[in-house]
C-alpha cells in the first residue's frame, strides 16, 4: 500500500505526518522532530492531508452506541471513525485509533477491527479495575514500608518476605523493590523493621526444616505381657525442675544397680505410623520457648516414669565391680514404681542413701574410664527459657548428682552394646574416634575449649566400635526412647530379642541410622540456631547488660571469648599481651538479631 504525502501515519505508538515520499519516508513527529523511516516502519492511519501531527483534537464520540451496533462483528478504522466521531478525518482516524490501541471496545489493525461485546467490554472493564486497585495497593504498600509502616492489608506482600525469612523462597519482589538483598537475614530484617514481626519470632526452625507439630499417629494399649515386678525397689527419676518427659530413674538393689528407661518400644512397633513419624524427625526438638516431641504426647503419659503411680520399663541390671568394670548384666521388661526428683533435691541428700550408693558406683566408673583415656569437659552451660515473652537465661549449676545421673546412662549404654554385642544383635552403636589432645581432663576454660575443638564427630554404626571420648570399648545410646530415635531403635531390637521375635537386620538398622542421623542434623541446627536468638532477644532485653567474659583462644587481633552468664562464645579485638584464661569486663554495645549477632566493648 502506498503512503501519500502529508498522510498521517503510526510511528512507534504515536502520530506522525509524512512530510516527504521517496526509498524512505521523511515523517514528522507531534514534537517537531524530522526522521527518515521505511514504509514498513509506519502505519498508515488516514491519507490526509495532516497540517500538523500535533493538533489531533477530535471532537466527543459516541463509543458505546458503536460498539452497540458492531457488537462481535468486524469494521475498519475509516468505518468506526464514521460511527463513533461522524467522520472520517485525521483527527478522527487517530483518536479512532486511540480506542483501538486502548483494546476495551475494539482492537485489530487498521482494516480489520474486532468489536468486542458488552459482556467482554464489562470484563475487561472489571479486570482493568482490578489490576488498577492491585496497582494503587502495591504502592501505597511501597510507600508505608518505605516509610517503616504496615496495615493489616499488607499482609499478602509480607507473606512473600517472611517465606524468604524462613528459607523457603529466595527471592521477593517486595525486596527487590525495596532495594533489600535478596537473602533470609535481609527479610527478616526487613519484618522486624515494619514491625510485623517481632523479636519473638523465631524463623530458625521453619528454615531448617524442623517440624513444629505434634505427631499424631494413634498408639496401641500397652500389650498384656509377663514383666519383673520390682516395685518393691525404691526408684527415683532425676532430672532438672519442670521436666515433662521423665525417661530414666534409678534403683539400687544391695550393691547392684538398675537403670530404668521407658519402655517406648512396647508402644511403637517398627515401621509403625509412631515409628515412621519418629524417624522422620530424628529426635525431640526442644527449643527456649516450645517442645516438639518426637513421639505422640500419648506415649509420654503412658510411659513418663513417674507419671504414674507404677510404670512400665525396660530396666538394665548390672554390677559395678571394684576396678569400675560393669559385669552381671541383665535387661528386662519390669514394673517400678518411680519417685520424681529434682538435681537439686538430690545434691543436698547425697550422704544418705541410696544416692550415697549411686554416687559411689558413678565414682568407680568413672575413674575406670578417666584411667581407659575418656574425655572430661565442663564448660558453662545455661538453660534458655522464654516466658510470657521475656528471655530467661540461667548458668546451670555444676552439681554432682548431674554426674551421677549421667554416668548411671553412660552405664547402662555400655551394658546394652555389650549385651547386643555379646549375641550377634544387630544394634546401633555409637563410636567416636579417640582425641590426640594429651590433656583429656583439662581444669581451665581456655583448656577446654581448645580440647572440644579437637574432638573427633561422634558416630552411629551398626557395628560395635570403640567410643574414646566416653573411654569405652563399645557404646550405645539406650536411655532416651521417648527422645532419640536410635534410641528407640535400640529398644525395639532388645524387645525382639527378649520375647523370641523376629529383630531388625543389620541392613535395616543402617538404613534407620542413615534417615535419623538427616532428620537429627536439621533438629540440632534448629536448636542451635534459635538458641542463639534467644540469646540475642536477651540482650536486647537488657541493652545495659554487662558482665564477664574469659578469653578461651586468641587469633590475633581478634580471640574467642566465652561468656558463662550466656553460654555464648563471642569474638573481640584483644591486645597481645591479654593471656588466655583472663577474665574480661564486658560491655554490650548492640545487638543485631537477623545475625543473632551481639557486640561487646572489652571495659578498661
Amino acid at each position: 500500500m502506498s503512503i501519500p504525502h502529508n498522510s498521517l501515519v503510526l510511528y512507534k505508538g504515536g502520530p506522525a505526518r509524512v512530510a516527504a515520499v521517496g526509498d524512505k519516508l521523511e515523517i514528522a513527529l507531534s514534537d517537531g522532530r524530522l526522521l527518515r523511516v521505511r514504509p514498513k516502519d509506519v502505519l498508515l492511519l488516514h491519507p490526509g492531508p495532516l497540517a500538523d501531527p500535533a493538533r489531533l483534537d477530535a471532537p466527543a464520540g459516541e463509543v458505546e452506541a458503536a460498539c452497540e451496533l458492531l457488537a462481535g462483528g468486524q469494521t475498519t478504522l475509516a468505518e468506526l471513525a464514521e460511527l463513533v466521531y461522524g467522520s472520517y478525518t485525521p483527527a478522527t482516524a487517530w483518536a479512532a485509533w486511540r480506542l483501538v490501541d486502548e483494546g476495551l471496545y475494539f482492537r485489530g489493525s487498521p482494516e480489520a477491527i474486532a468489536v468486542r461485546s458488552f459482556a467482554e467490554v464489562a470484563q475487561e472493564q472489571a479486570a482493568r479495575a482490578a489490576k488498577d486497585a492491585e496497582r494503587r495497593a502495591w504502592n501505597e504498600f511501597l510507600n508505608r514500608a518505605r516509610a517503616g509502616q504496615h496495615a493489616p492489608e499488607d499482609a499478602p506482600y509480607l507473606r512473600e518476605v517472611e517465606e524468604v525469612a524462613w528459607g523457603e523462597h529466595e527471592q521477593s519482589r517486595v525486596l527487590q523493590a525495596l532495594d533489600c538483598e535478596q537473602n533470609p537475614q535481609s527479610a527478616h530484617a526487613l519484618l522486624l523493621r515494619l514491625g510485623y514481626w517481632d523479636s519473638a519470632s523465631n524463623p530458625y526452625p521453619r528454615r531448617v526444616g524442623a517440624t513444629l507439630v505434634t505427631p499424631l499417629a494413634e498408639l496401641p494399649a500397652l500389650p498384656d505381657e509377663p514383666r519383673l515386678d520390682l516395685t518393691g525397689l525404691e526408684a527415683f527419676a532425676i532430672d532438672d525442675e519442670g521436666n515433662l518427659d521423665p525417661d530414666d530413674a534409678l534403683s539400687l538393689d544391695g550393691d547392684r544397680l538398675w537403670v530404668h528407661v521407658a519402655d517406648a518400644a512396647a508402644l511403637v512397633a517398627p515401621d509403625s505410623p509412631a515409628d515412621l513419624e519418629a524417624r522422620a524427625r530424628g529426635a525431640t526438638l526442644y527449643l527456649p520457648e516450645t517442645t516438639a516431641p518426637m513421639l505422640p504426647e500419648l506415649a509420654v503419659g503412658r510411659l513418663g516414669l513417674g507419671l504414674t503411680e507404677v510404670s512400665p520399663a525396660l530396666s538394665f541390671g548390672l554390677t559395678v565391680e571394684a576396678d569400675g568394670s560393669v559385669s552381671e548384666i541383665e535387661i528386662v521388661p519390669s514394673w517400678v514404681r518411680v519417685r520424681r526428683l529434682s538435681y537439686q533435691e538430690v545434691e543436698t541428700r547425697l550422704d544418705e542413701e541410696p544416692f550415697r550408693g549411686f554416687d559411689q558406683l558413678a565414682q568407680r566408673h568413672q575413674a575406670r574410664r578417666r584411667a581407659a583415656g575418656a574425655v572430661f569437659i565442663e564448660l558453662p552451660e545455661v538453660k534458655i527459657e522464654v516466658v510470657a515473652g521475656r528471655v530467661q537465661i540461667k548458668p546451670l549449676a555444676r552439681l554432682r548428682s548431674r554426674l551421677v545421673v549421667t554416668e548411671a546412662m553412660v552405664m547402662a549404654g555400655e551394658a546394652a552394646a555389650r549385651f547386643a554385642q555379646a549375641r550377634d544383635l544387630p544394634f546401633p552403636y555409637t563410636t567416636q574416634d579417640a582425641t590426640e589432645h594429651p590433656d583429656r581432663a583439662p581444669s581451665s576454660l581456655a583448656a577446654m575449649h581448645a580440647l572440644r575443638r579437637g574432638l573427633r564427630p561422634r558416630q552411629y554404626s551398626s557395628q560395635p566400635g570403640p567410643h574414646g571420648g566416653l573411654g569405652l570399648a563399645v557404646y550405645a545410646q539406650v536411655t532416651s526412647p521417648l527422645r532419640r530415635y536410635l534410641d528407640l531403635v535400640a529398644h525395639q531390637q532388645l524387645r525382639a530379642f527378649l520375647r523370641g521375635g523376629a529383630v531388625l537386620d543389620a541392613q535395616a538398622i543402617i538404613e534407620r541410622i542413615g534417615a535419623a542421623e538427616a532428620a537429627a542434623v536439621g533438629v540440632r541446627r534448629a536448636e542451635r540456631l534459635s538458641r542463639e536468638h534467644w540469646t540475642a532477644v536477651y540482650l536486647q532485653q537488657h541493652p545495659d547488660w554487662r558482665g564477664e567474659g574469659v578469653l578461651v583462644e586468641k587469633r590475633l587481633p581478634r580471640g574467642a571469648v566465652l561468656i558463662p552468664a550466656l553460654g555464648l562464645e563471642t569474638r573481640l579485638k584483644v591486645a597481645e599481651a591479654v593471656e588466655l584464661n583472663r577474665v574480661l569486663a564486658l560491655r554490650l554495645t548492640g545487638v543485631d538479631l537477623p545475625e543473632r549477632m551481639a557486640r561487646f566493648r572489652v571495659e578498661r
